[in-house]
């Protein structure tokens, strides 16, 4: 016996709406000819539940089923080319060391900084040296 798709998502709208206007819980259970369906109120989805020694066992519907097995394809073909990629060692990029030019340019800026703020520094110390030994500052008030 086999369950229309269209009137079952139908319905299954019908009752996530009337779920969440309720406060019911995340999963609610309705019963069918062929057994149990199982609505997620939250996401939508539904699961066809059937009672079987004794437990209710459900597995997914059909629609639901293709985009599962559809995105588990397209995983399995991520992990494959992540494995190829590690076996053959491209896909960590390995740091490059820099040239001996780029040291150069590199220490020639830092020397230059550095130069400057020492001088800066010199300035400073002269000008504190001259105000000190017993020439009063000015008021500027």
């Amino acid at each position: 016996m086999r369950i229309s798709a269209l009137p079952l998502t139908f319905a299954a709208l019908l009752l996530a709406g009337s779920a969440h206007a309720e406060g019911e819980g995340r999963y609610r259970m309705e019963k069918t000819e062929a057994g149990l369906v199982r609505l997620d109120t939250v996401s939508g989805e539904i699961s066809l539940c059937r009672e079987q020694e004794g437990q209710i066992v459900c597995r997914m519907a059909a629609d639901e089923r293709a985009a599962f097995e559809k995105e588990l394809d397209l995983l399995t073909k991520r992990v494959e080319a992540l494995e190829k990629g590690a076996a053959s060692g491209l896909t960590a990029a390995k740091p490059s060391l820099p040239s001996d030019e780029e040291i150069d340019r590199t220490m020639s800026i830092m020397e230059k900084m550095m130069q400057r703020f020492m001088g800066i520094v010199k300035n400073l110390e002269d000008g504190e040296e001259e105000a000190a030994p017993g020439k009063a500052v000015p008021q500027k008030t």
